[in-house]
């Protein structure tokens, strides 16, 4: 028994398929700018004097580590408007990564924080500058550089795992392709067409963000 495959009944589908495309494309880059901003201000706070606001991002941080994206998704979508916050799917998904970027690349920054010699701090305090502008122009840049390639992984792990999102009716490429399946009944080649895109955008996700690290932090990133 022979299974021919028809990869040209898709092609009525490939705008659906692009636009969910545009959806993973648009939440990945909000994600991505908005969780490695949470991660900086998170290892800024984690790597300061113990306190009350340290104690509380620190269990931010572990409990996000300690749960299912699918399930931090389902809290938001369906938890949320049990205390009056109403959100679209697009809304709750966006959300969703933010807050699981930020916990991930807040603990990768503070690692790389951690291993700067203290003497770049006392260097800079003697210079005259303050305890944020040590971290932001002394700290943080070789700190960036270290950890950078393992903060680009993790980024390109959350665009991966926002395929989920389709579960709550986010209409992204997964989304797409599932709908495509269920009309077409052609499982084999939607998936993976849907594979091979992903693939591709991981691919170009990672060498245009090593890119942006070279440019900016130094020629010696990734």
């Amino acid at each position: 028994m022979t299974t021919q495959l028809d990869f040209a009944g898709l092609l009525p589908y490939w705008p659906a398929l692009l636009a969910g495309l545009w959806v993973t494309l648009g939440l990945t880059v909000m994600a991505t700018v908005g969780g490695v901003a949470i991660g900086i201000t998170g290892a800024a706070i984690r790597s300061g004097k113990p306190g009350l606001l340290s104690l509380v991002w620190g269990g931010y941080v572990e409990l996000i580590r300690n749960t299912p994206f699918v399930v931090q998704l389902f809290f938001i979508v369906f938890g949320l408007p049990a205390l009056g916050l109403k959100l679209n799917a697009g809304e709750a998904a966006l959300i969703a990564m933010l807050i699981n970027l930020g916990a991930y690349s807040t603990e990768i920054i503070r690692a790389g924080i951690q291993v700067t010699p203290k003497g770049q701090w006392e260097a800079a305090r003697v210079l005259g500058l303050s305890r944020s502008q040590t971290f932001l122009r002394v700290v943080l840049p070789p700190s960036l550089k270290r950890i950078y390639p393992s903060l680009v992984s993790q980024c390109i792990i959350v665009m991966l795992g926002s395929s989920v999102v389709s579960q709550v009716s986010c209409e992204d490429l997964t989304f797409a392709a599932s709908l495509i399946q269920s009309r077409t009944f052609l499982s084999f080649e939607v998936y993976l067409v849907t594979t091979l895109m992903y693939l591709v955008l991981s691919l170009i996700m990672r060498q245009l963000l090593l890119a942006a690290g070279r440019k900016w932090l130094g020629s010696d990133v990734g």
